[in-house]
């Protein structure tokens, strides 16, 4: 089950820095908020790809759940619970604030995930 994807990998790293430049460079009301969002599910679904062998279904599901645990906990206020609010580092890991269009640009970046992975798929059939 354990594994190590270099392809992945790469892609990972590459959304890390992209993720990184969006928080600290970018200060709108679209990319930062939404499409940052959205980038990040491919960024924890490239991880997981990374390290584990498993399915693209389970890993899309893995992901998902994950990132509506996190905007559950923003709704319950955790880092308040936990007395991070303060804590950059926290904050902005975890987020301060529930938002109903946070769910759907993960539920979209999933989306894209599953379109993107079934392209790549017919793809590799065709070159058999």
């Amino acid at each position: 089950m354990l594994t190590f994807n270099k392809k992945y990998f790469f892609l990972f790293v590459l959304l890390f820095f992209l993720e990184i430049s969006i928080a600290l460079f970018v200060r709108d009301r679209f990319i930062r908020p939404y499409a940052g969002d959205f980038l990040v599910i491919m960024l924890l679904y490239c991880f997981v790809k990374s390290f584990l062998q498993i399915s693209v279904g389970r890993a899309v599901l893995l992901v998902l759940l994950f990132s509506y645990l996190v905007e559950i906990l923003q709704y319950i206020k955790i880092v308040r619970i936990l007395n991070v609010e303060r804590n950059a580092v926290w904050a902005t890991v975890l987020g301060t604030q529930f938002e109903w269009w946070d769910i759907f640009a993960y539920t979209a970046g999933v989306g894209a995930i599953l379109i993107i992975e079934t392209y790549r798929k017919s793809i590799l059939r065709g070159r058999s």
